[in-house]
């Protein structure tokens, strides 16, 4: 019998051996993600979507709570309808793209809480319909480029969208950490944008009624401002009424004005 508050925490694969900086870095950003949910009470699962398929991610991951789809690789263009060949062209995981594709519409099917890191904040657009911007060019300051992998992270703030139903209980903008090229375009069935960048790019976005929500930024990096994952983990759970106890969210939690820029 699987415990009230158990998350899973869904990531692309577990190795990389041909990108052994990328890996540690992302193995990194994964344990302090599994941290900080652990620390909030949840039982963590975690699951590597690009290792397992997409039949045993959905065995893996039935009956948890709430998943948090983490970051990775670029999502495959044809999963939205693109073609490839586009500038500064990552790699594919194109069993990670349909198993967390699939994992995602299953949420949404069920009403479960969903929330998603960069990656994962894209993988929720593309599942719903939506499409990416597929490269933001040579100069934007949303990633820094020519430099360790250790320090691809940005700093820049994001402004919350008035009437967000999910991150309408932060303060008007928040101070982010990010490393993408790409981008949230048209929105996908259901969904709605909830913060934006100083460029206008889409930096979170969530659905009009299920507890879905996707950021472009990394809150569990660890140069970003504390206790944000954990807030934005406790949001999303709280837009679907459970708590890490298992038990169901009586009223708002204290608004988390704590971690804004």
């Amino acid at each position: 019998m699987q415990p009230a508050n158990r998350l899973s925490v869904v990531i692309v694969t577990e190795s990389r051996p041909h990108a052994l900086d990328y890996q540690a870095y992302s193995s990194l950003l994964v344990s302090r993600a599994v941290q900080a949910a652990t620390g909030a009470g949840w039982a963590v699962d975690l699951v590597a979507a690009g290792d397992l398929g997409t039949v045993e991610t959905l065995r893996r991951t039935d009956g948890s709570a709430a998943l948090v789809v983490l970051g990775g690789e670029d999502i495959a263009p044809e999963f939205y309808g693109a073609a490839r060949g586009y500038r500064a062209e990552g790699a594919h995981v194109e069993t990670a793209d349909e198993a967390q594709i699939a994992l995602v519409q299953r949420a949404a099917d069920r009403g479960t809480a969903v929330l998603g890191i960069c990656r994962g904040h894209q993988i929720i657009d593309v599942a719903l319909g939506g499409t990416l911007l597929q490269d933001l060019g040579e100069t934007h300051d949303h990633r820094n480029d020519g430099v360790p992998i250790t320090s691809v992270m940005s700093d820049h703030s994001v402004a919350i969208q008035a009437g967000s139903r999910i991150l309408g209980r932060f303060a008007p903008s928040l101070l982010t950490r990010s490393a993408h090229h790409q981008a949230v375009d048209l929105l996908g069935g259901g969904l709605r944008v909830a913060a934006h960048a100083h460029d206008g790019l889409v930096e979170a976005i969530e659905h009009e009624s299920l507890p879905l929500l996707g950021v472009q930024w990394h809150p569990e990096d660890p140069g970003a401002v504390r206790g944000q994952f954990a807030a934005l983990l406790g949001a999303v759970t709280d837009a679907a009424g459970i708590s890490a106890a298992g038990c169901s969210v009586a009223a708002e939690r204290p608004r988390a004005a704590s971690i804004a820029a």
